[in-house]
């Protein structure tokens, strides 16, 4: 037994004491094939998995790196099997490598002849491989490289690729530091996924993620696809693209539902590329109108089925994914890793925040009571119809109203999924509404005036959850949500983490019915902010 911070158990978990005088040495040991789950006060707890251990391996770690670290870490002795299972999970990557062939284009090539044999007679990959050219070498369809390491990653053999990119149409993009200078956890994040090739970034909101995408395009200087979740995020892309960069107006293009532009630096909506009319998507010719080379994915967690197909057929491209967090309700972080490719770089958001680059934030879970009727109401419905009558109860409206009285004079969201509740709580307030029904031009009328400070009160769906710059914000009032959506949670309370001038503490309020279905999705939203450290203090909304 030595003094060490980390509990190294069987159960493939790793306990990590916060206030040993080495816990930050291990925790940076660990973060590169570890998984955090949970991070409350004293004890964190990560977790070894093959995707992670894999990831680790994409990143140039190897087994005895990973196993060097927890028996220098370990306060106990760690369990034999673990280290041996660790040591046989990461030797599975790259036994199988995709490379180009002089004469036969795309091969698979294998340094262990029965997994290859394994996996050509696997029913997973029928199709997408021709002809064995000997013993270790088959011949892959070019247009399935993608598909191909999705389907290598579900038998457990993840294949290296090492196919390499084409360089796509040269465009010159530099950096302009006027008056601002790249950071170094954004210039180690640029600079991690230049040298893999393709891969995700992980930053906390408000980190300045978009300048770790320019950092990207310095690096590729070619024609550049930046793909993103809505119109209003494709024009603060194109804003700060023009301030940070060289570029000008005349090679940004926007590729949305109201404009139609194919420049050199083009920026595309999912949506937009998502349209299906008559059973095909008639915009995804858009990916090959120009030899792009580089494709960003903004938001690349929420990243919809028909792109994740489309990225399969986008292989040879330089492909980089910027997010605040891995977590995918629908379990697809394994299409992430094998499609946009592992993860590069990923800074925990309370290491940002200890730096002063994001501000610190208090959360709050208010907790209210339904009132006898609603109860009543409540207890008598059918399930899927419990959790709208809990999340939309009078007595959080009430609430509501408190809070935003409370903090008059700060600029406050007040954000929620029940556009009937948000309506009512907008005319309440007298606050203007923002939901899917109001036009790009009057929300970002709606936006500029809350970032000019002419608003200080704004009340939005969840088309204000991804991608929308309002550095300004200091107060959140959460009423409802997705569910039990966590990635949901962490992109709201990234709403308020930009530096505040006067270095407040942003105010990030949940209100939530006891004793409901809404008090449980609660819990599980408040699972990924908890992970990254954020503890919620709860209160009762007679306590206000």
């Amino acid at each position: 037994m030595n003094d060490g911070p980390l509990i190294v158990q069987s159960d493939k978990t790793l306990l990590l004491e916060v206030d040993h005088e080495r816990a930050e040495d291990a925790r940076r040991a660990i973060a590169p094939f570890a998984e955090l789950e949970r991070s409350p006060e004293h004890i964190h707890t990560y977790r070894l998995t093959p995707l992670g251990l894999w990831n680790a391996r994409a990143a140039g770690h190897d087994a005895e790196q990973v196993i060097d670290t927890l028996l220098e870490y370990s306060r106990y002795a760690v369990p034999h099997a673990l280290l041996v299972d660790v040591a046989e999970t990461m030797d599975r990557y790259g036994r199988l490598r995709l490379e180009k062939h002089p004469t036969h284009g795309l091969v698979l090539v294998t340094t262990d002849r029965p997994v290859l044999a394994e996996v050509v007679r696997s029913k997973r990959v029928a199709g997408m491989l021709g002809a064995q050219l000997d013993a270790d070498t088959v011949i892959v369809h070019g247009s399935e490289r993608g598909n191909l390491k999705q389907a290598l990653l579900k038998l457990g053999w993840p294949a290296e690729d090492l196919a390499g990119y084409v360089d796509g149409e040269a465009h010159p993009i530099d950096l302009v530091e006027d008056g601002w200078t790249l950071r170094e956890y954004q210039k180690q994040a640029a600079d991690s996924f230049w040298h893999g090739g393709s891969g995700v970034v992980v930053l906390p909101c408000g980190a300045g993620k978009t300048i770790v995408g320019a950092a990207a395009m310095a690096h590729a200087g070619a024609t550049t696809l930046i793909l993103v979740t809505n119109t209003v995020s494709a024009r603060q892309w194109k804003a700060e693209l023009l301030k940070r960069t060289s570029l000008s107006e005349d090679e940004i293009g926007e590729y949305s539902g109201a404009v139609k532009e194919i420049r050199p630096v083009t920026i595309a909506t999912y949506q937009v590329l998502t349209l299906k009319r008559k059973g095909v998507y008639p915009h995804l010719e858009l990916l090959d109108a120009r030899d792009w080379g580089l494709i960003v994915y903004d938001e690349v967690h929420l990243l919809p089925a028909p792109v994740f197909r489309m990225t399969a057929d986008l292989q040879a491209r330089r492909r980089i994914g910027l997010t605040a967090t891995l977590v995918r309700e629908d379990g697809r972080e394994g299409d992430v890793f094998s499609l946009i490719g592992p993860k590069r770089f990923d800074a925990p958001w309370k290491d940002i925040e200890s730096q002063g680059w994001i501000a610190p934030a208090d959360c709050v879970e208010v907790r209210v009571t339904l009132p006898e009727g609603e109860r009543l109401a409540y207890a008598t419905a059918d399930p899927d119809e419990r959790y709208r009558l809990a999340s939309c109860t009078s007595a959080k409206t009430r609430v509501a109203e408190q809070l935003v009285a409370q903090h008059r004079g700060e600029p406050t969201l007040v954000i929620g999924q029940y556009l009937d509740q948000l309506d009512e709580i907008g005319a309440h307030l007298g606050a203007p509404v923002i939901k899917g029904e109001t036009s790009v031009k009057e929300r970002e009328q709606l936006f500029q005036g809350f970032r000019d400070g002419e608003i200080d009160l704004l009340v939005v769906s969840k088309v204000a959850n991804f991608s929308v710059d309002l550095p300004e914000a200091a107060v959140a009032i959460q009423v409802s949500g997705s569910f039990g959506s966590r990635q949901e949670e962490a992109q709201r309370l990234g709403r308020l983490l930009r530096p505040k001038a006067d270095g407040k503490t942003a105010r990030f309020y949940a209100i939530v019915s006891r004793d409901t279905v809404d008090a449980d999705f609660a819990q599980n939203r408040q699972r990924f902010l908890a992970e990254q450290g954020y503890a919620y203090r709860i209160l009762d909304a007679a306590d206000l």
